[in-house]
C-alpha cells in the first residue's frame, strides 16, 4: 500500500530535480546537436542541388558546342570531299587527254607505216606479179 509521508514530497522534489538537471545536462546539448545536423545537413542539400544544377548546364553546354562541332566538321569534310573530287575529275580528265593525244600520235605513227609499206609493196607489184606469172607459166627470165 501506498503511504504519504515526508519521503513522497522529497521523492518528487527528487525526481523534478533529476528532470531539471537531466535537460539542462543531456537534452538540451543533444536537441542544439540535433539542430546544427540539421541545418548542416539543409545546406548541403542546397549545395548538393546548386551543383546538381551546374552540372545539368554545363552537360547540356557541352552536348550543344559536340553538336556545332560535329556539324562544323561534317560541313569541313563536305567541302574537302567536293575539292578532292574536283581535282580528280581534273586530274582524270588531263590523263585521258594525254592518252588520247598518246593513241592519236602512235595511231598517226602506224597508219603512216601502213603507207608506207603500201607504197614499197604497189612498187614492186609489177615485179611480183611477173614472177608469179613466170612461175605459173613455167618461164624463167
Amino acid at each position: 500500500m501506498i503511504t504519504i509521508d515526508l519521503t513522497m514530497p522529497l521523492h518528487i522534489i527528487n525526481m523534478l530535480l533529476l528532470i531539471v538537471i537531466m535537460n539542462v545536462v543531456l537534452y538540451r546539448p543533444i536537441r542544439s546537436i540535433l539542430q546544427e545536423r540539421e541545418k548542416k545537413l539543409g545546406g548541403l542539400a542546397k549545395d548538393i542541388e546548386t551543383f546538381e544544377k551546374n552540372s545539368n548546364l554545363r552537360l547540356e553546354e557541352f552536348n550543344r558546342k559536340l553538336a556545332e562541332a560535329r556539324g562544323k566538321g561534317k560541313a569541313e569534310l563536305e567541302t574537302v570531299k567536293g575539292a578532292v573530287l574536283s581535282e580528280t575529275g581534273d586530274k582524270l580528265a588531263a590523263i585521258r587527254k594525254e592518252a588520247e593525244a598518246e593513241k592519236a600520235e602512235q595511231l598517226g605513227k602506224i597508219q603512216g607505216q601502213f603507207a608506207a609499206a603500201r607504197q614499197a609493196l604497189a612498187g614492186e607489184m609489177g615485179s611480183f606479179a611477173g614472177e608469179m606469172a613466170n612461175k605459173i607459166l613455167g618461164r624463167t627470165v
